[in-house]
């Protein structure tokens, strides 16, 4: 890690350290047990396949990945360490059903056989696109599979049909999550009103219960720049100019500059409200209240989140979770990765993904998918703003074996956020031992009990000490105790 981008790190904590009080302050006020997420949904989370209620039932590790398909035998090698994790595909009903009455499974088909022989369990995104079951016009052709936005079907009750009989094929396999639509608040995704997307997944979240009994309607996956904006106004409505201002900034600190003016930095409330204003502002606000309706009102069970942003603004995204939606949502992250447009350095870029996934989890998550597995130099960005865990040709980079460590670590264990005596990070407990990545905004010495051992974070050089500096960069500890043991330890 460079000189410059530690102090940006630190001076970025600080900040939010101060801005998070506040949070916490105003979420005491609140009181806690109300009707959206409690602070302590962070304080201890099960991977899923536990016993613990609200926790799925399949699954040993809360952890994934997405990759292209068309690259599976490069990748398969490495794909079969994150067995009992997740991934997720995308199937649009107009390219599954180009002409109407004659629809093609077989290469869903594939994917799904493919995933459950190597022991990851796939989420479907049920997508509707563009052509004869809506009529119109694409305005949003994208990639080389020419992906388009969707638009409101002209007879909900043959999508009910389409919905039905996927449900009904995939849950056979072992498909029982079905999130509807994909990052809504953008108009490349979505042609229609919020309006009409709640007919739509209300009639999608019917046919869905119907086909399986066991399945969780998820919502459409917001895009990582909405929350943004949700922290920002949240925190205006309160009269926290300041504080908003610098959130807004410490969320977008990658994004500013990269689309324009769309998103820019902003210095005071009149600036920042002028951004909440815009057309895709109010459009982003929109869609943010219609996904806690909808979880309010048990139209989706599931609340999913994507977040490509720096790590320091995941407490300030969970923190907008926590007041905005139900306590009976479990939120899952099937799209977690880095933009970061700030360094090249491989070193850096597997810290920057170890701090990431391991607030998400620690933030209360119950799943979290890296995204992208491998980045694709033929793709928008062959400078690679998204950091892959994998060379092109399958080759594993740092980043994919720390991500392997914190897969094995997972596995059947009880996911505790690492919070006190300077450090941040996540534990996996089993039983009364724990493994932990761990991390400081300013060097700390941690003490260490006899026998446990410190290493990086990929497992390499595990030594037994009876202490080990910790800074910026993460660090991984296998202990005898458990998490609250080990911090009460540090006193």
């Amino acid at each position: 890690m460079t000189v410059a981008r530690r102090s940006r790190l630190v001076v970025a904590a600080t900040a939010l350290a101060l801005l998070l009080a506040g949070c916490q302050g105003q979420a005491a006020q609140r009181g806690g047990g109300g009707k959206h997420m409690a602070s302590g949904t962070s304080s201890s989370t099960t991977t899923p396949g536990s016993t613990s209620t609200g926790q799925p039932e399949q699954g040993t590790t809360p952890l994934g990945a997405k990759w292209d398909w068309g690259r599976y035998d490069e990748f398969q090698p490495y794909l079969t360490s994150l067995k009992g994790g997740y991934t997720y595909y995308e199937v649009v009903w107009c390219q599954v059903e180009p002409t109407q009455g004659h629809p093609d499974w077989s290469g869903l088909d594939r994917i799904a056989t493919r995933s459950r022989d190597l022991g990851i369990h796939l989420l479907l995104k049920l997508r509707v696109g563009r052509c004869w079951a809506t009529g119109g016009e694409a305005q949003h052709a994208r990639g080389s599979k020419n992906k388009t936005e969707s638009a409101m079907p002209r007879d909900l009750a043959t999508y009910s049909a389409w919905v039905k009989s996927a449900v009904t094929r995939y849950s056979a396999l072992g498909v029982h999550e079905y999130a509807v639509e994909n990052e809504i608040n953008s108009e490349g995704f979505w042609a229609g009103t919020p309006g009409q997307f709640e007919q739509l997944v209300t009639t999608a979240a019917k046919a869905i219960r119907g086909a399986d009994p066991q399945a969780k309607v998820v919502d459409a996956g917001l895009s990582s720049t909405t929350y943004g904006y949700g922290i920002a106004d949240d925190l205006l409505r309160k009269g926290r100019d300041a504080d908003a201002v610098a959130a807004y900034n410490t969320y977008y600190r990658e994004r500013i500059g990269t689309r324009g003016d769309k998103i820019p930095s902003v210095t005071d409330r009149a600036g920042l409200e002028a951004v909440l204003r815009s057309a895709q502002g109010q459009r982003n606000l929109a869609y943010l209240s219609l996904m806690t309706k909808l979880a309010e009102e048990k139209v989706t069970d599931v609340r999913q989140i994507h977040f490509y942003e720096a790590s320091d603004a995941v407490p300030l995204l969970f923190t907008y979770l926590r007041a905005h939606t139900p306590t009976w949502t479990p939120v899952e992250a099937w799209e977690v990765g880095s933009f970061d447009r700030s360094t090249t350095d491989d070193k850096a870029r597997t810290a920057e993904m170890l701090r990431t996934v391991s607030l998400v989890l620690a933030g209360g998550a119950r799943l979290a998918i890296w995204l992208p597995l491998a980045f694709d130099p033929a793709g928008r960005n062959p400078d690679e703003p998204r950091f892959g865990l994998l060379d092109p040709d399958g080759t594993v980079r740092d980043a994919g074996r720390a991500f392997q460590s914190l897969v094995t670590a997972s596995h059947e264990a009880t996911v505790t956020p690492v919070t006190g005596h300077g450090l941040s990070g996540v534990g996996f407990q089993r039983g009364a031992t724990t493994t932990a990545f761990v991390w400081a905004q300013h060097p700390t010495t941690v003490r260490l009990a006899s026998g446990e051992k410190a290493s990086a974070p990929d497992g390499s050089g595990a030594k037994s000490t009876s202490s080990v500096a910790v800074g910026p960069e993460p660090v991984r500890l296998v202990l005898n105790r458990t998490t609250q043991v080990f911090l009460g330890g540090q006193s």
